[in-house]
């Protein structure tokens, strides 16, 4: 189980000053909650519009990660600027431990290595390695959900269009652009987002 936060977040400011200008340019009202809350943090952290027309989500499987995310499920990231971001929850990243080998890509053994740690149910966040993304798809990991963002002219288009393929609980987006900051703010808008009161 990975360590909660439970202090109430105080959005600064800016932030919020930030937020009232992405608004004003651009109207997410026509989303569902949980995609419009991703779809905005992860505009709000680029500050590239075009993410509102690129992401690929789905709100049940955001709502069904939603839920695992806030009773403890471990989330894993690819690389340390991904954990950098998330600031509410502990987060596991095997990359320090992984060597490479023959065609395995030190990113690829840092998957494997992180499945072993937290088995199924996890919440992936890849950030900047295609190869990390296309390890992952070979798992069978039965994650909770997989924000999949990675960044690159050499196969991130064509691991995110596997991701989107293999029918598991996704976030992606179709271009070649991502990168740690947008991995990172799509979990962070889950996190970020409040837990319905269950009722009497």
């Amino acid at each position: 189980m990975s360590q909660v936060f439970p202090e109430p977040r105080v959005v600064h400011p800016i932030e919020r000053e930030s937020f009232r200008r992405l608004r004003a340019r651009l109207d997410t009202s026509h989303f569902p909650p949980l995609t419009r809350a991703v779809v905005e943090r992860v505009v709000h952290s680029a500050a590239d519009l075009d993410y509102a027309s690129d992401l690929v989500t789905d709100e049940n499987a955001l709502a069904t990660a939603h839920t695992a995310l806030h009773a403890g499920a471990p989330v894993v990231v690819d690389v340390e600027m991904v954990a950098a971001g998330i600031t509410r929850r502990t987060t596991v990243c095997r990359l320090r431990d992984a060597k490479a080998g023959p065609g395995l890509t030190r990113s690829a053994h840092a998957i494997r290595l992180a499945y072993e740690d937290v088995g199924p149910g996890a919440l992936w966040v890849i950030g900047c390695a295609p190869t990390a993304l296309e390890e992952l798809l070979t798992l069978h990991a039965d994650p909770a959900l997989v924000i999949g963002l990675p960044v690159g002219f050499v196969g991130a288009a064509e691991s995110k269009a596997a991701l989107r393929e293999s029918a598991l609980p996704a976030v992606s987006n179709v271009s070649e652009k991502g990168g740690s900051a947008v991995a990172a703010a799509a979990l962070n808008a889950l996190l970020y987002h409040p837990v319905p009161k269950e009722k009497p």
